[in-house]
C-alpha cells in the first residue's frame, strides 16, 4: 500500500511572517504567504513527523451552537495515537492528495477548502446549517505533536445540535457551555486547551471576518 501523503508548508515560511506561540488572529499575511503558487507541497508522513523544518497543515473545525461547543473524547482507534484519551474541542486531520486536485491549482486554495469538508465529513455527520469562518492559526512547539503540525481554525456556528458521530474513535461527544468546558480544560488535548482559552475571541471575530473561501481570495 502507497505510503500517506500530507499537506506541508516549510517552518521558515512561518518564521519569516512571524513565529508564534498558541493562537494568533492576524492570519490575512500568513494565509496570504502560505497559499501562495509554489509554497504547499505533500511530503510521505513518515517524513513530516519526524521533521521540525516543516509543518503540517490541519484544518481545526470547533462547532458552536447557543453558546455551546462540541467536544468529544478520543478513543483507542484515533489517528494519531499521541492524542489517545483526551478531550477535544476541534474535529479535524491531514490533507492527503486527492484525484480532483486541479492540474494547474499550485496554490492549494480549492483542494485546502474541500478537504476541510471531506474530514468533517469522514468523522462526524452535521446535519444543520453552518458558516465557516477561519479565526485564527495555532502553533505549538511545545511538544513532539505540535511542533510538526500548523492548525488552521475554522469556528462552524451551527444553526442546530444536529451532530453525530461517524467515526470510532469519536467518544462521549456532546456540546458543552463555556463554564464546564473550562472545569475539563485539563483533560483535554494542548491544541482544545489553547482554543478554549481563546473562544470568546474566535467567538467575536466569527461575527465579523468573512466565509473561508472568501477570505482566501481576498488574503
Amino acid at each position: 500500500m502507497p505510503e500517506e501523503q500530507v499537506l506541508v508548508v516549510e517552518r521558515k515560511v512561518i518564521e519569516e511572517e512571524g513565529l508564534f506561540h498558541g493562537l494568533n488572529f492576524e492570519i490575512e499575511s500568513y494565509l496570504r504567504r502560505i497559499f501562495s503558487p509554489g509554497v504547499l507541497r505533500f511530503m510521505p508522513r513518515s517524513q513530516a513527523e519526524k521533521n521540525p523544518d516543516y509543518k503540517q497543515l490541519i484544518p481545526y473545525v470547533i462547532m458552536s451552537h447557543g453558546g455551546k461547543y462540541l467536544n468529544y473524547v478520543r478513543g483507542k482507534r484515533a489517528g494519531e495515537t499521541r492524542l489517545v484519551g483526551n478531550r477535544s474541542i476541534g474535529i479535524g486531520g491531514h490533507i492527503n492528495p486527492v484525484d480532483e486536485i486541479p492540474l494547474f491549482d499550485t496554490s492549494f486554495r480549492e483542494v485546502y477548502l474541500s478537504a476541510v469538508e471531506r474530514e468533517v465529513d469522514e468523522e462526524v455527520l452535521v446535519e444543520a446549517n453552518h458558516t465557516d469562518r477561519i479565526v485564527a492559526l495555532l502553533n505549538d512547539d511545545s511538544n513532539e505533536v505540535g511542533s510538526v503540525h500548523l492548525g488552521v481554525v475554522h469556528y462552524w456556528s451551527l444553526d442546530a445540535e444536529k451532530v453525530t458521530r461517524k467515526e470510532q474513535m469519536i467518544t462521549q461527544m456532546s456540546f458543552t457551555g463555556l463554564d464546564e468546558l473550562k472545569g475539563l480544560r485539563d483533560t483535554m488535548e494542548t491544541w482544545s486547551q489553547l482554543c478554549l482559552d481563546g473562544l470568546g475571541e474566535m467567538a467575536k471575530r466569527a461575527e465579523s471576518v468573512v466565509q473561508s473561501g472568501e477570505l482566501f481570495e481576498n488574503a
